[in-house]
């Protein structure tokens, strides 16, 4: 099961980092996550400031 980033996005970057395998890019809106990459590590969840990274 893949992490899915929502709507409280506020684009700072920082679970970019984060992401051991890439999965996640900057979007039109806000940040999102390539399903098919993501290894659902959570990696990304721990560091969001906004809680907006939650498993699909």
């Amino acid at each position: 099961m893949a992490y899915k980033i929502n709507s409280d996005c506020i684009s700072c970057g920082t679970c970019e980092g984060e992401c051991p395998v890439s999965a996640i890019s900057e979007g039109e809106d806000q940040f999102v996550i390539d399903a098919d990459t993501c290894i659902d590590c959570g990696a990304c969840a721990g560091v969001c400031p906004t809680d907006a990274i939650a498993p699909e």
